[in-house]
């Protein structure tokens, strides 16, 4: 049966408009930012020798395989305006739904999207005619900030205009940046002159190696595939979802894990370890040496490419869930307003917006909104894909058009990994972990507070899946 209709909830629901390639593009447009092209220096930096970095790249490429097959059980019976809320609403009830959206909404999208900003800003420095970026505008107000909140307003009204539209720019940004990837790689193996496969054997002797090493390697490579999750956010809008969301979640990582490995590689072919882990930006510095100035501006417009891709996608998903937990009165219901003419959650939009623009007014730097983001965002991985494991209890009869290869090994291991994942982060970045604990436990007196200002009846309904 299809789920039951909110009380009180408007009919008016969010058209589906999107095919299976735009959720697939989805996908590999969110994952693939500017991470390929820098976390290579910090993984060396950390194992030291390029065995062991292939190693993370694989562990962190079967993790998030995991977690995506995890999800794509749930994203297929459940194909709802949401995603991870839904989930976490129909498992394990309100509170934990609205901690969740609380915290998706005021820290974790828009820290990531203020990151992502950023880290857009820092690539077009690079470039001449945007020297001006690292300039002050007004105060210690930098045109970086500036242009960072440019941006994210430039984007948001195109999510605003038009969902398909601002698809099609996705899909179209994501499969330029996977060419551009695969030329990089291919100039770097073309390479006779500096190219060496004795490079693949070479070793850096400064690595913090072991388990810390091995953890904060894994770290990077995990934050360079996180985002595959976001295409869920938008499951009620794709066509088709019971067999287009677990080929665009299962798909899109596997191509993503490709494409990392096969960059990887290229920059491996032609610096050695020790340059590796030397260089702030490995990618760059490789096809210096191969192609010149041009070389090294086809990376620089390869990230640029690669961040415009993923900025269009985690802008379109974020808001969906503010917008989820508004039509399900978990949230203030003006936040749950379709746009009568272009048919999208406006408001939620203009709100993240509003919220990732102060972030990077308050802070404006890329590695503190990062870590702003990253504890949140693995609790709550950690809690879905533990959905799993209720719903096939709860449910144990229910239609699966897919179900999880491996169950329940493969879940198990993914929520195992999070687990040692936020213990690691607690030890190594007690501050900032700490202030992500905090964050998502305000949440639980404003949960409260916000169902008693509610008026008598008005309140959150629970949804009905068999």
């Amino acid at each position: 049966m299809a789920s039951g209709v909110a009380q009180g909830r408007s009919h008016e629901e969010l058209p589906r408009v999107l095919t299976a390639t735009n959720a697939l593009a989805i996908v590999v447009g969110i994952i693939i930012g500017s991470g390929i092209f820098l976390v290579p220096r910090e993984m060396m930096a950390a194992v030291g020798s390029s065995r062991m970095v292939y190693a993370v790249w694989i562990t962190g490429g079967l993790l998030s395989l995991f977690g995506a097959m995890s999800y794509a059980e749930v994203a297929a019976m459940r194909p709802r305006v949401g995603g991870e809320y839904a989930f976490l609403h129909d498992a394990y009830g309100p509170l934990t739904a609205f901690l969740y959206t609380w915290t998706w909404t005021m820290i974790a999208k828009p820290a990531s999207i203020a990151t992502i900003a950023a880290g857009l800003m820092r690539v077009l420095g690079t470039f001449p005619v945007f020297a001006f970026l690292d300039r002050a505008a007004v105060g210690h107000l930098m045109w970086s900030q500036v242009m960072a909140i440019a941006a994210t307003w430039l984007i948001t009204g195109l999510n605003i205009v038009s969902t398909r539209d601002s698809a099609q720019v996705q899909t179209l940004l994501t499969w330029l940046k996977v060419v551009m990837i695969v030329v990089i790689a291919g100039l770097c193996f073309a390479s006779v002159k500096y190219g060496d496969w004795h490079n693949f054997g070479s070793e850096f002797r400064g690595a913090r190696g072991g388990f810390a090493g091995f953890m904060i390697a894994l770290i990077a490579a995990l934050w360079a595939y996180d985002g595959w999750s976001d295409v869920s956010q938008m499951a009620g809008e794709v066509q088709k979802p019971q067999r287009s969301l677990p080929v665009a979640l299962i798909g899109g990582v596997t191509i993503v894990g490709a494409l990392y490995m096969l960059t990887n590689a290229a920059i491996q072919y032609v610096l050695p370890s020790a340059a590796i882990a030397a260089t702030d930006r490995p990618a760059t510095d490789a096809l210096q040496l191969v192609a010149g100035n041009l070389g090294a501006g086809l990376v620089a417009v390869g990230m640029a490419v690669s961040i415009c891709a993923t900025f269009v996608g985690s802008s379109l998903s974020g808001a969906r869930v503010p917008f989820a937990a508004a039509r399900d009165r978990l949230f203030p219901s003006v936040l749950g307003q379709i746009h009568p003419r272009f048919k999208t959650p406006w408001v939620s939009l203009l709100l993240q917006a509003v919220l990732s623009s102060l972030l990077l007014l308050a802070i404006g730097k890329f590695q503190a909104l990062f870590s702003l983001a990253i504890f949140s965002e693995w609790f709550f991985y950690a809690l879905t894909a533990a959905t799993v494991f209720v719903f096939r209890a709860r449910e144990p009869d229910a239609i699966r058009r897919y179900r999880v290869t491996g169950y329940p090994v493969v879940p198990a291991l993914f929520i195992l990994a999070a687990l040692v994942l936020l213990v690691f982060s607690f030890m190594d970045r007690p501050r900032e972990s700490t202030a992500g604990a905090l964050v998502i436990l305000c949440g639980v007196p404003v949960h409260y507070l916000f169902q008693r200002s509610k008026a008598p009846g008005d309140k959150a309904s629970d949804y009905v899946f068999k």
